[in-house]
């Protein structure tokens, strides 16, 4: 009832190998899916993993049989696959991220109307009230950066100032007539 005594450690590979990978297969799986479990935190996950590694135990069992312990070599490939498949997870979440549509709220009204405005300036002066107003830099900076006196920026930053306050103006305005 009890079937043939199990082969000693060491000894050739009986003539039924497939009787002796079948043991060896009862005997370790669910220790193998329990260790893999714990690894992966998924019982199906872990029993697939195994079950996967036993597969392709089977497919080099001729040899495998002859190894001082054939056992480790199937727990190796259990964790690889383990291992390779939260790798390929990782990497499929982290493209999906990636994937994903980014929703900016939308400008506010004023800062459409100060967008318009600006685009309205003649290039020199648009440029002058960005640098001094939106980057913080001096006169003395934009003059040096811009290669002109700095008579010249502030020229430049009156107009601008000037020419913002009158669009700006006409905006709200008409807004308010709405």
């Amino acid at each position: 009832m009890g079937g043939p005594p199990p082969d000693p450690p060491g000894s050739p590979v009986p003539a039924t190998a497939e009787l002796a990978f079948d043991d060896f297969y009862h005997a370790h799986f669910r220790s193998l899916v329990v260790q893999l479990t714990a690894y992966t935190g998924d019982r199906g996950q872990a029993q697939d993993l195994v079950q996967e590694a036993f597969c392709r135990a089977y497919t080099h069992w001729s040899r495998l049989a002859r190894y001082d312990d054939p056992l480790a070599w199937v727990r190796r490939v259990a964790w690889n696959l383990g291992h390779n498949r939260w790798r390929r997870l990782r990497t499929a979440q982290a493209w999906l991220l990636r994937q994903r549509e980014t929703h900016v709220a939308e400008p506010s009204p004023d800062r459409v109307a100060l967008d318009t405005a600006l685009a309205k300036l003649p290039p020199k002066q648009r440029r002058a009230v960005v640098l001094h107003y939106l980057a913080d830099l001096t006169v003395a900076e934009i003059a040096a950066q811009e290669r002109v006196a700095e008579g010249t920026v502030k020229s430049w930053l009156h107009r601008g100032r000037a020419a913002l306050a009158t669009h700006l103006r006409d905006t709200t305005e008409g807004v308010r007539d709405v």
